[in-house]
């Protein structure tokens, strides 16, 4: 059958989590969906959980990329091989606590064709599952484009967006060292609308082993680039990039502050810049 809609789940040595997220795809109320998961390097454990998923469903898609890179060039690697006129996001460290998830997107870009993604609100949650957050992205095209260079306007796991559109824009910029979502988000923004729902469509994990940690000093340089990149098609750029410089500030104290400090600061930001809590 040939899938609607197709799920790019990214993954790199460490499948704690992977089973999860992937029963959280399959326990999804619409059935027209390829889940391709997308393994950069080599990882003997994740290959044999990988091997026992695609014997429960056929849908399930292990495609392997021998030298690791960045999360825009698996992405963009994972989009290249979909089939599906949707693209699905879903980090192997997040899940969709909702079974409709997928049912709800659709019908809300089946019904506006002008909008190019829609995303959602996100429940954060510990490694243990406890939850410490949730909140809402701003919901409709107007207020995404007012805060878009503060922030990510949509939670990457949680978004549903066209396939034909990204493609168009070229995927997501390879050349960042991070925040790639964040940069693909305000490319597509600038040719056709943005939406959230207000709803929370995905649980997602707050904690060292994500890749937003180890990453913060290339997300910083990254960011700055972002916002720079942006000024002219969203306000806001003079605290945008007041906050971008704060950020890459922290990101070069020394590692037993930034431990103490990420998952405060992190909760705090998107408690600021949701849409509603």
């Amino acid at each position: 059958m040939q899938p609607r809609i197709s799920v790019i789940m990214l993954t790199f040595r460490r499948p704690q989590f992977i089973g999860r997220a992937i029963a959280s795809v399959l326990a999804q109320q619409r059935q027209d969906w390829e889940l391709i998961v997308v393994q950069d390097g080599d990882h003997e454990q994740t290959a044999a959980l990988l091997a026992e998923w695609q014997r429960r469903d056929p849908r399930v898609r292990h495609l392997r990329r021998e030298k690791p890179g960045n999360i825009a060039e698996a992405t963009n690697f994972g989009l290249h091989h979909a089939r599906g006129d949707y693209i699905a996001i879903l980090d192997d460290d997040d899940y969709w606590p909702a079974p409709d998830k997928l049912d709800r997107q659709v019908a809300f870009l089946e019904q506006h064709p002008d909008y190019a993604a829609c995303g959602g609100g996100a429940i954060v949650v510990d490694p243990e599952g406890r939850e410490r957050l949730r909140y809402l992205k701003p919901e409709t095209d107007l207020q995404i484009r007012r805060r878009a260079l503060y922030a990510n306007p949509i939670v990457h796991s949680s978004a549903l967006y066209r396939r034909r559109a990204a493609l168009a824009i070229g995927g997501y910029d390879e050349t960042l060292a991070g925040f790639q979502d964040w940069d693909f988000w305000l490319r597509l923004g600038r040719t056709a609308r943005l939406y959230n729902l207000p709803d929370y469509l995905v649980c997602y994990q707050l904690w060292e082993g994500g890749g937003s940690f180890f990453a913060q000093r290339a997300n910083t340089e990254s960011a700055l680039r972002i916002v720079r990149r942006h000024r002219d098609a969203y306000p806001g750029f003079a605290p945008a990039l007041a906050m971008a410089l704060l950020y890459y500030a922290f990101a070069r104290l020394p590692l037993r502050v930034r431990r103490l400090a990420y998952q405060p600061l992190s909760r705090l930001k998107k408690a600021l810049f949701a849409g509603r809590r």
